[in-house]
């Protein structure tokens, strides 16, 4: 069984964090109008935070960070860290650039999970996959150039 149940795909879940993204980036675009980047980092942070643990409070799912191996703490703080520096670049680069070329270049990321998780995390990908890999980072390159 899955975290989210059987009843759930991991492809509806993807979709709907595409849709979301998306929708962040049209929302970030907006508010970052006259404050700095950072504060709006900042803030959205907050709200990610009041959120997640209203969920939590709300689903029962605290568990105790006692529970918690020191290898999972050591990549949950580097993920924090990592996702900390992304949303910093991507709210800067939102305040200077144009929401429809700076997304599709943040996008990129999906071609750079893919390299890592071939050569880091001994996945695999199909030519047909790389195919695709190579097609997002065309489109994204093609996008935020035109």
């Amino acid at each position: 069984m899955t975290e989210a149940g059987t009843s759930s795909s991991w492809l509806l879940w993807a979709l709907l964090s595409a849709t979301f993204a998306a929708l962040t980036a049209i929302f970030a675009k907006v508010g970052i109008e006259g404050i700095n980047s950072d504060l709006a980092t900042f803030l959205r942070t907050i709200v990610i935070m009041i959120v997640l643990g209203l969920l939590l409070a709300m689903t029962g799912k605290f568990q105790s960070l006692g529970t918690i191996g020191p290898k999972s703490w050591l990549f949950l703080v580097l993920s924090g860290l990592a996702t900390g520096a992304s949303w910093l670049c991507y709210f800067r680069a939102l305040k200077i650039g144009d929401a429809a070329r700076v997304a599709p270049i943040d996008k990129l990321s999906v071609v750079i999970v893919a390299i890592l998780g071939v050569t880091v995390l001994g996945e695999h990908l199909s030519a047909r996959g790389w195919l695709g890999i190579v097609l997002i980072g065309a489109g994204a390159i093609f996008v935020a150039t035109a």
